[in-house]
């Protein structure tokens, strides 16, 4: 998705290193199920949807490991803050359509920019990404993320993780919230000044809270929906940029 005009290449490349979105042109999948038999109602409409959703079938004919990358692309293609020799940190970074996006822009499998992946599961490597395999919680993953750093702090935290759904909305907005409220603390610390934060939240009552709380932290805070997160989903980034620094304790 170029910035600043239509012009395309017919590669799918962007003109940055990247993947543009599926547009327009994307012949979106008509096919059905053929059966349901042994399957939920609810899995088989998951079922149908992604065969039918045109950024699967993108994500799939570009290499991407999920659709969640063109959201990650096109947000970027707004607000430009993946730069070439950049640092980032992608927390819950499994199965990685995240962290690829971001090693393409910031040209890190030419070793010109940084990416670290944090997430507890295991991940299939990506080109120019450090992983690392831990609880972004826990102190010891903290620092093999700052040793993988080389003891340069990061110019983006990233954030696309949600706790598995109970089906209970509020109570799935509270967990979501807190993965966000946790990312956002480790951010603090990990974040050079005019650094800048993207997260996952859900729409709901204490989203106003975080906001009021990153606000102090950053200068400019705002929420994103690009066109990749589904239509009926409560789903929000929340992009905050310019952070302001941390003080050294007294």
């Amino acid at each position: 998705m170029p910035r600043g005009g239509s012009r395309g290449r017919r590669d799918g490349r962007d003109g940055r290193g990247g993947r543009r979105p599926p547009g327009r042109e994307a012949r979106q999948l008509k096919e059905r199920l053929r059966t349901a038999r042994g399957r939920s109602v609810s899995s088989t409409r998951w079922l149908e949807r992604q065969i039918n959703d045109p950024y699967v079938a993108e994500a799939r004919r570009l290499g991407y490991r999920s659709r969640a990358a063109f959201k990650l692309a096109e947000i970027d293609d707004r607000f430009g803050f993946l730069k070439p020799g950049g640092t980032v940190v992608d927390l819950g970074a499994v199965p990685g359509g995240w962290s690829q996006v971001a090693a393409e822009r910031v040209e890190a499998a030419g070793g010109k920019g940084r990416v670290i992946a944090v997430d507890l599961q295991d991940m299939e490597p990506v080109a120019g990404v450090t992983i690392v395999h831990g609880d972004f919680l826990d102190e010891a993953t903290v620092e093999r993320v700052w040793a993988a750093l080389g003891g340069r702090k990061a110019e983006v935290v990233l954030s696309d993780m949600a706790a598995p759904a109970t089906g209970h909305a509020q109570t799935d907005h509270l967990r979501i919230m807190a993965l966000c409220e946790a990312a956002l603390e480790f951010a603090r610390e990990i974040l050079a000044p005019g650094g800048v934060f993207l997260a996952k939240v859900l729409q709901g009552g204490t989203v106003g809270d975080l906001l009021a709380v990153m606000k102090r932290d950053f200068r400019e805070v705002r929420h994103v929906k690009p066109k990749a997160s589904r239509a009926d989903s409560a789903e929000l980034y929340v992009l905050a940029t310019g952070f302001r620094g941390t003080s050294d304790p007294e």
